[in-house]
């Protein structure tokens, strides 16, 4: 197969200085703006890697403590028939483990210290078929919360801003009162703390206690569990398998997944992500337009050749051409530096950045201020082809003024002086 001439000649112009030193300015300016193209798509790369570990580890630790889908019945009230809700629930192939539980709020008391917090009610014997939190709760803990001797669990901010130790009595106080002859008196009731836990999640680690399920029923006064917890194979398929759930469950029932509990921040994420992701790309795209000056000076420096293309019948379209090719290698050749620089760091930065934190003596994310030890890292496909196919096509059409104005270059003009 015949190679077409403009591709030859196109790629030799693009090689041609690093054989000779005739052009070393525009050769240099050539390689800077490589050079700024694959630095720009590196940068892409790696931060909205690390965006996509950060936001993948917070979802985790979030995901440790909510479940992926919760149905509730209105009002807060309990369930109707438990029993058949479940069945109907675990019928869904996506479903891998479904447990009664009840939510409600209420304030903690302990001395002068009071703090609002968000009660649940759990079976610890099925707790850890809807969420990872009993991963990290020892199995004692959860033992302790025996039926009857009104044990909690807090979490470790809420059990350190109260100045609470396991042993330590609370005074839980639930929201309504009992109505007496005097009048609406609060129902207070004295709690046994039995344990804490810590999820790496301020909002959970600071407001929510657990207890026994029967004995969240007597203080509520409840007939039953207001809820079911489900956990899904599959946790980015909840919205497409609450929908289902929201068809094939009888009664009048409420379905939230875990989408919608963080819907706030979740949306404050991507919109982060999506800015990041334009002002990385401006830098792509002052590294790729540096191309126009690289290839205007080309373009003046090869006037004679061109000249004797044109005159030899060479086409403005196939001048043209010429220049586009040497401006696309330019572009093509950073931007697969650039995938393969920032790749690799990405796959590597829990080993890169151990080794600059040891070298610097330097801590990037201490252990007593953040949550996360690590730097997280996740690269996505569906942010990587974005960001080469951007590059590609900044690149390409820096090339079409100095080519279309080579393509204009007069032989009789250019061969004038020669």
């Amino acid at each position: 197969m015949q190679i077409p001439y403009e591709l030859l000649v196109g790629w030799r112009y693009t090689r041609a200085g690093r054989a000779t030193r005739r052009n070393g300015f525009i050769n240099f300016i050539s390689g800077v703006s490589m050079l700024g193209i694959a630095l720009g798509v590196a940068a892409l790369i790696i931060v909205l890697s690390v965006m996509n570990g950060f936001q993948k580890e917070v979802r985790d630790r979030m995901l440790s403590v909510v479940a992926h889908i919760e149905i509730f019945a209105p009002n807060g009230e309990a369930l109707p028939d438990v029993a058949k809700t479940l069945a109907e629930v675990k019928q869904n192939p996506a479903v891998i483990g479904a447990a009664p539980f009840i939510a409600s709020q209420a304030l903690l008391a302990r001395g002068d210290d009071m703090k609002g917090t968000l009660v649940r009610g759990i079976d610890p014997a099925h707790e850890g078929e809807v969420t990872d939190l009993s991963v990290g709760i020892h199995q004692e803990t959860l033992a302790k919360l025996v039926p009857g001797q009104f044990g909690v669990v807090l979490g470790i901010d809420l059990a350190r801003s109260l100045g609470v130790r396991v042993g330590d009595p609370v005074t839980l106080i639930a929201p309504s009162g009992q109505v007496t002859p005097a009048g609406v008196v609060p129902r207070l009731k004295q709690m046994t703390v039995v344990g804490t836990f810590e999820s790496g999640h301020f909002e959970y680690d600071s407001t929510l206690l657990m207890m026994h399920m029967e004995d969240a029923e007597r203080i509520f006064r409840l007939e039953g569990p207001t809820g079911i917890r489900v956990k899904l194979q599959d946790l980015h398929q909840a919205r497409q398998v609450a929908q289902e759930l929201a068809g094939s469950l009888s009664g009048n029932l409420l379905i939230r997944d875990w989408t919608q509990q963080n819907k706030t921040w979740f949306a404050a994420v991507e919109l982060e992500k999506r800015m990041m992701f334009i002002i990385l790309t401006l830098i792509v795209a002052v590294a790729a337009f540096n191309l126009v000056s690289t290839l205007v000076m080309t373009v003046t420096d090869k006037r004679a050749d061109i000249a004797i293309l044109r005159t030899l019948g060479a086409s403005p379209r196939s001048i043209m051409g010429i220049f586009m090719v040497q401006g696309a290698m330019v572009g093509v050749m950073g931007t697969v530096a650039g995938l393969l620089l920032g790749l690799g760091i990405a796959f590597n930065i829990d080993v890169i950045v151990p080794a600059l934190e040891h070298l610097f003596h330097a801590s990037f994310l201490p252990k007593e201020v953040y949550f996360i030890s690590r730097m997280p890292s996740e690269p996505q496909q569906g942010d990587i082809v974005p960001i080469a196919v951007i590059s590609l096509i900044l690149a390409f059409v820096a090339t079409i003024y100095p080519s279309w104005h080579a393509s204009r270059v007069n032989p009789a003009e250019a061969l004038r002086y020669e």
